[in-house]
């Protein structure tokens, strides 16, 4: 892939798209932003909902691996849709239909309600989602490991910024006030935000003397057709299986490890240990994500999910061993969240860079399903835990996963990269 400049254009105009694509980029994070509590905070839910209702808490987690399901497995048709008709429209209904789930959760009082309203959530998730990631992969062609890493940082930091105020919500009004009021409040801003997105045209590449050459861009059903995309799903999965699990579960692992309340002071800030450990981890999973996107640019893809997945591997296990210290699993959750998020940002990058641009959004759309397919696995970590009576046999599942999908980055994965690049 070689980067050629156009020397005709005048400067004003190259300064002029460059700071219109940072700002396309921007929007995506701020959607993103919208986005990241029907993740992230679902967490801060679930006891509630069980306090309430009675009911079981593997019934209860069945509605967020529907939530995941809805909004990973529909984005390669949403991804088509944004190809064909640009962000605007897609993001404009996923703001509508991202207010009415947590509307619709404020009043559920069956698991039928529960479930419905989070598949509507999951769909407009994936519509904003899909779009805002596949919009930064053709805006910055040049830097797709750095664009794709800052707007998935928007979703894995988002809800950093409202851990707290819904945590008091909850705890002043009830769960099913924080579901009405965040879920208005983030589906507006989603809507007002949609009218200003766009896609860049050709020109536009050419002005900004940020046009990439590449050998071809690879149609979605010639993608699927290759081994090196259904290795990269593999990864995919084995990587989003831990992850989702620690973000589902966080608040009953507190619990159960008996430090969810514990004061935990650390640089000078003082919270219970899940709310700061909730906190924490937020910002880390989002400062990972284009941090790793910009060393994956660095020094390859493979090599970086080599690192950081390893990393992850190694964390889930001492969480294991150590979490039940209220410190220690503040930082170790930290730690695992920060070498988990950046999947967010890899991923798409490497599958841009092995597949082009062209159908960027519907590609990274049908890898970003691997999600959906891991979350399969999220009741069944309760269930598990149920059968050994700890947490250590998910701990150790999920850190195996880890680190065989590290091995396969550098063993498997990149040959086949090399080797598919040199076919062109």
């Amino acid at each position: 892939m070689t980067i050629q400049t156009e020397s005709g254009a005048p400067a004003s105009s190259i300064a002029t798209q460059a700071t219109g694509r940072w700002m396309q980029l921007a929007l995506g994070v701020l959607c993103m932003t919208m986005i990241a509590n029907l993740q992230y905070g679902w967490t801060l839910f679930v006891n509630p909902i069980a306090a309430k209702f009675g009911w079981e808490m593997a019934a209860i987690q069945w509605a967020f691996t529907i939530f995941i399901l809805t909004e990973t497995w529909l984005i390669p048709f949403e991804g088509y849709l944004e190809d064909r008709f640009g962000p605007r429209p897609l993001v404009l209904v996923g703001g509508i239909m991202i207010a009415i789930s947590w509307i619709l959760n404020s009043h559920a009082d069956s698991l039928a309600m529960l479930y419905i309203a989070q598949a509507i959530g999951g769909v407009g998730a994936g519509c904003v989602y899909g779009t805002c990631v596949g919009n930064a992969l053709k805006w910055f062609p040049d830097r797709r490991g750095l664009a794709a890493g800052i707007t998935a940082a928007g979703f894995g930091m988002g809800s950093a910024l409202t851990i707290i105020p819904i945590s008091a919500v909850i705890a002043s009004q009830g769960y099913q006030a924080a579901f009405l009021y965040f879920g208005v409040l983030q589906g507006v801003v989603i809507i007002i935000a949609s009218f200003f997105l766009r896609t860049p045209s050709k020109d536009q590449f050419g002005a900004r003397a940020l046009l990439v050459s590449v050998k071809r861009s690879f149609a979605p059903s010639e993608m699927l057709k290759t081994p090196v995309f259904w290795v990269m799903y593999l990864m995919f999965v084995m990587m989003a299986a831990g992850g989702l699990m620690a973000t589902a579960q966080l608040a009953p692992i507190a619990k159960d490890f008996k430090v969810a309340d514990i004061p935990v002071s650390l640089l000078g800030i003082t919270l219970p240990a899940l709310t700061f450990a909730l906190s924490l981890d937020r910002v880390l999973n989002g400062v990972t994500r284009p941090f790793f996107g910009w060393v994956s640019d660095k020094i390859g893809r493979e090599t970086t999910m080599f690192i950081a997945f390893g990393i992850e591997g190694l964390g889930l296990l001492a969480l294991a061993h150590l979490g039940h210290d209220p410190i220690l699993f503040v930082l170790l959750t930290g730690l695992v969240f920060f070498a988990w998020g950046e999947i967010y940002s890899l991923f798409p990058a490497t599958c841009g860079d092995t597949f082009g641009s062209k159908f960027a959004t519907t590609n990274a759309g049908l890898l970003y399903t691997a999600k959906g397919t891991a979350s399969l696995l999220v009741p069944f970590s309760s269930v598990l835990t149920h059968a050994t009576g700890s947490w250590h046999a998910v701990f150790y599942v999920a850190a195996a996963m880890n680190i065989l999908a590290s091995l396969l980055a550098i063993l498997v994965l990149r040959p086949m990269r090399q080797r598919i690049a040199q076919s062109l």
